[in-house]
Parts: structure tokens; C-alpha cells; sequence
């Protein structure tokens, strides 16, 4: 029993509390001892350290169910920008990608997987190489050298990419498992869950290739692969499933719809996608992508949808690998030498053919990126270019009397292909604004897919905490704040059965964001050279976040880290409960 004159760590006072459940906000006091929440209401009991938060919103603090965090939490302990937007816990180990588990009878496993994950995932080899200590096998292994030593809460899906190359080998790239390694993998499977794993991730998408060039692979694998993991999956106490197909990006296929609802089904358990991209030019996409929730839950399982509540600003680039690679045709062309690439790009019956592949049903997605018009010029690096940045293509196009595309060809060339674009979005008109509202509100809809972690230098989608209640409070209103803020920490938490988190009650772990809702909202994203080995990344400063407390420990102070590493590893089964799918 706690002794009477044990005081209170920290003493929040006056703060208008929004506690995750969705009920109105309140005016209350809320005391923090040992990492838990101890009081809320008129609180009269000495505290260590106390601060006024009149006018200030305190909330739990926000759960990122899809990132990928797994390697630079070794070299930022902070999981930066997403500890500064409020993020206190984060999902990793998505899309069938993990650091672990590593052969030990093949030390060049490491190098493979690296590279796979710069290829991927857009993470720099450099920082892979130097930041990240590599001296782990097992799953366990892996996340006992996080623990006690990060920042955020994070929890890690075990890859099947990864499990597929520690049994197969190099055979894990077009071959099929036999008997033998079959079993061998469901072994190492159980040994990564009963080690903490929160689950399987998978992905069977047509866009993920390793560094090689090479389908990944788990995209290799068969369905009776995938329902034998998954199955396997279901005998571990808080687990999940997170799962991509190539019909992620624009509509699933009958049988992508099937995998599904059978790997869901067969486990027991929820499985989760990304990313429902709403667009209300293209109205079929939602109700057809909802089709595998609907039958999930008739078939005894549970699918769920993640879907950004913001438009996340993504660059481009005709010199780098983007998303640009993966329009149906182009990954060839801008695979050559720069010098025979911009050659290709100058012909103009490439340049045609390329057009006709990016506007066909079978770029899906992709399609958006094919409107070389609405691209505003980035950086840029030759004299030919001055004056250029921040102008609008099809701007520029008319005045030299080009097609759009025709004309952001010349640009990039005369910065051999470095020029930084930045593709307006199309879907930022009132009507797929509405569709995201009302679609929201399904029951098997969440919000999340940030990427945090990954594209680093691409995009920057970690501040869609706070830019979505920037715009919640003050801008488009299109879901008041209580919701708002159900829908980015007690929805996420209680789709990961995290236990004791994700709302701000008594006895919960004092996980919490405190914030000027006059002001919340994320800073432009920019440009910075902070990763090991000098590596670039985009970075958004968190506007309005007065403070981050993570465990009842202040992690982040007006934007700045404390130094403090409060963080868990949140293991399956002792920090996650098993969630129903019925």
C-alpha cells in the first residue's frame, strides 16, 4: 500500500482534459506517480514539480499503429519527429520487414537485409550500416538492445521476410519451402511471439523489391504459407496481423479480398492494411476496398483499414528512386546511367509511352502522380534553373510552349536529374474531404499509415497528429476534438489490446500530450542532414505541443527532447491483449 506521505511526481493543473473516450472535454488536475496516472479532479496533494495548464489540452498520448522505426530508434532514441507531434507509442516491424531474426551461420544476411531496407523502405544504407549495432540473431535479442534505452513505447511485428531468409537462405527469392523448413519456420516464428513479437507482417505487394531488384520474399510465399503462419499466430496471448497486397493501392482482387479474411479467420485474430487512399474522383475505390472488412466479420475475422487524415506532402525526384519507379514502365527507364536516362526521357515517343502507362487502370494508384502540370519545381542546382523554385509546371510549360511533362524533362536535365518536384494532390477538393468524414466513421476504418521511419527523404508523414487537430480545431472542422482525439489514441490502442494505455484515467501509465489547441499544428516539412553518415531526411517541427510525458517522464519540452528515455518495449501477451475478431 502506498505510504501517505509519498508525493505526487508532477502536478498538472487546471488542464482541459480530453481523455480519449470521446465523452466532452472536462476541467480537472492530473497527478503523475511512478509512470501512472495517480489523480484527476481537484487535486490538493503535494507534488515534486507542478506546472499551470489553464487553456491547455491535456490528452493521452497519441498510438502510431504503422511505422517503421525498427533501426533508427539505435541512433534517435526519440523516434523523431513523431515523439515531438505527440506520438508516445509506435507500431514497427510493418510490411513483412524486421532487422531480426539474422542467421548466425550467414553474417552476410545482415548486408542483404540492409540493403532491402534502403531499397524498400527508403531508409539510407549509410545510417543501416553505422547507426544500428547489428549484433543480434534472434528476434529476442533484437529487442532486448532497445530495451532501456529508448524514448517512445514501440512494439515490433516479426517480418516474413525475414523468417523466410533465416530458414531458405538466398532460396527464399523464387523458391518454396520444403517440409522440413516449413516447420523450421513456424519454430522460429513462435520462438519471435514468446520473445514479444506483437504479431506477423507480410506483403505480397508488387511494388516491394529488395536490393537486387528482386521480388521480396514473402512475396514468394503461397497462401497455405501465409495461413500456416497465421494459425500459428493465434496460439500467442495479444497478437495481430499486418498484411499488404497489391491491391492496397487502388482495389483489392477477389482472391487478395480471400487471403485476407482467411488469414484473419484462421488466426483469430485482426489484420491490418494500408493505405485507403479516399479520392473522390474515384468513388468504386472505398466501397470495394471495405469489401474485405465486410466479409472478414461474416467469415469470423476482422479487417481493418488504415487511412491518413491528412494529405502527407511527398517529393519527387527523375535522379532518385521514388514512387515515380513504380509506375508500370518507368521503374526501367529510370534505372539507367543518368546520362542515357535523360537521352530516353528527351525521345518523345518515350516520353508518350510513358504518359499511356501512368493514366492505364493498371497504375492504379499511381495515376495520381501522372499529372505532370499540377508539379511544383523543388530545389534546384544549375543556372539554367534560376528563379524556377517554388513555380508551378504547366506554368512554366505554357510559357515555353511545352507539354507539362516535356518541360519538367528539360528542368530536371539541366540539374542532371537532381531537381527536387513536389506533386500537388489531387484529392484536396470539398468532396474527398467529405468522403474521408464519412468514411472515418466505420467501424473497421483507422487512422494511421505514417511510414514513419521509412521514404525519409520522400515524405514526411509522422506530424499527421498534430496537423490533423490543427485542422479538427481551426480549419476544415470536419470531426470536434474529443473525437479527434479518440480516433488517435484509444481507437489505435484498443485495436493493439495495449493494456493500460490510451486514455487519460486513473491508474493508466502516464502517457499524455499537453498542447495549445490555439495554436497545434506541424511546422513545414524541411530538409535536414542529421542521420548517420550526414544523411538527408525530411523533418516538421511540432507547433503548439506544450509538453510530451512518456511513462509519467517528460520526453519532449516546447519541441525539445528532455534526454530523458522513458520508453518501453511492448511485449505480446504481458503489454497487448488478445482482441476479439467477433
Amino acid at each position: 500500500m502506498r505510504r501517505q506521505n509519498d508525493m505526487l511526481d508532477h502536478l498538472i493543473r487546471g488542464a482541459t482534459v480530453v481523455d480519449g473516450t470521446g465523452r466532452p472535454a472536462y476541467r480537472a488536475d492530473v497527478g503523475i506517480r511512478d509512470g501512472r496516472i495517480a489523480a484527476i479532479g481537484e487535486i490538493t496533494e503535494e507534488a515534486r514539480t507542478s506546472e499551470d495548464a489553464h487553456g491547455l489540452v491535456l490528452a493521452p498520448g497519441f498510438v502510431d499503429p504503422h511505422t517503421h522505426y525498427d533501426a533508427q530508434l539505435f541512433w534517435d532514441p526519440y523516434a523523431t519527429p513523431s515523439l515531438n507531434h505527440g506520438v508516445t507509442t509506435v507500431a514497427a516491424g510493418n510490411c513483412g520487414f524486421t532487422l531480426a531474426p539474422l542467421n548466425p551461420a550467414r553474417p552476410e544476411d545482415a548486408d542483404y537485409t540492409r540493403r532491402m531496407m534502403s531499397k524498400v523502405e527508403g531508409m539510407s544504407l549509410v545510417a543501416l550500416e553505422e547507426g544500428a549495432p547489428w549484433n543480434w540473431h534472434t528476434f529476442g535479442e533484437y529487442l532486448d538492445n532497445l530495451e532501456g534505452r529508448i524514448a517512445v513505447n514501440a512494439g515490433f511485428m516479426v517480418g516474413h521476410c525475414a523468417l523466410r531468409r533465416y530458414v531458405m537462405g538466398p532460396d527464399a527469392i523464387g523458391g518454396q519451402p520444403t517440409g522440413e523448413q516449413s516447420a523450421a519456420m513456424i519454430r522460429l516464428f513462435h520462438e519471435a511471439m514468446d520473445a514479444g513479437a506483437w504479431g506477423l507482417s507480410t506483403t505480397q505487394s508488387s511494388t516491394h523489391s529488395d536490393g537486387d531488384g528482386q521480388p521480396v520474399a514473402s512475396r514468394h510465399a503461397k497462401p497455405a504459407e501465409l495461413l500456416a503462419l497465421a494459425k500459428a499466430l493465434g496460439e500467442h496471448e495479444g497478437t495481430q496481423i499486418e498484411a499488404i497486397v497489391a491491391g492496397c493501392l487502388d482495389q483489392f482482387s477477389d482472391a487478395e479480398i480471400d487471403l485476407f479474411v482467411e488469414m484473419s479467420a484462421a488466426a483469430g485474430r485482426p489484420l491490418n492494411w494500408n493505405v485507403l487512399t479516399i479520392d473522390a474522383s474515384v468513388p468504386e475505390r472505398v466501397p470495394r476496398q471495405l469489401v474485405a472488412s465486410e466479409r472478414a466479420r461474416k467469415a469470423g475475422g476482422r479487417v481493418v483499414a488504415l487511412t491518413m487524415p491528412i494529405l502527407t506532402p511527398m517529393n519527387m525526384s527523375l535522379g532518385t528512386f521514388c514512387a515515380l519507379n513504380l509506375i508500370p514502365g518507368w521503374g526501367p527507364i529510370l534505372g539507367l546511367p543518368v546520362p542515357e536516362r535523360i537521352e530516353r526521357l528527351r525521345d518523345a515517343d518515350v516520353r508518350a509511352e510513358m504518359l499511356r502507362r501512368a493514366g492505364s487502370k493498371e497504375a492504379g494508384v499511381f495515376r495520381r502522380l501522372a499529372n505532370f502540370g499540377r508539379y511544383v519545381i523543388g530545389d534546384t542546382y544549375s543556372p539554367r534553373n534560376d528563379g524556377l523554385t517554388g513555380r508551378v509546371v504547366k506554368d512554366i510549360a505554357a510559357e515555353r510552349g511545352q507539354d507539362p511533362f516535356h518541360c519538367l524533362v528539360e528542368i530536371c536535365a539541366n540539374d542532371d536529374l537532381r531537381t527536387v518536384l513536389w506533386p500537388m494532390p489531387t484529392d484536396n477538393d470539398p468532396d474527398s474531404w467529405a468522403l474521408r468524414a464519412e468514411t472515418w466513421r466505420h467501424e473497421d476504418v483507422l487512422l494511421g499509415g505514417s511510414d514513419a521511419g521509412a521514404h525519409l527523404d520522400r515524405m514526411c508523414g509522422a506530424p499527421y497528429t498534430t496537423r490533423f487537430l490543427g485542422d479538427c480545431l481551426r480549419g476544415r472542422r470536419l470531426v470536434p476534438l474529443e473525437q479527434a482525439v479518440k480516433m488517435l489514441t484509444d481507437d489505435p490502442a484498443q485495436l493493439f489490446g495495449l493494456r493500460e494505455r490510451g486514455l487519460v484515467r486513473e491508474g493508466f501509465h502516464a502517457d499524455l500530450v499537453l498542447f495549445d489547441p490555439e495554436r497545434i499544428d506541424a511546422g513545414q516539412a524541411t530538409l535536414v542532414h542529421d542521420l548517420p553518415g550526414e544523411s538527408p531526411r525530411l523533418d516538421s517541427r511540432a507547433i503548439g505541443v506544450r509538453a510530451v510525458w512518456v511513462n509519467g517522464v517528460e520526453a519532449i519540452r516546447d519541441d525539445v527532447v528532455s534526454g530523458a528515455v522513458p520508453g518501453r518495449v511492448l511485449r505480446s501477451g504481458q503489454d497487448t491483449r488478445t482482441v476479439s475478431t467477433t
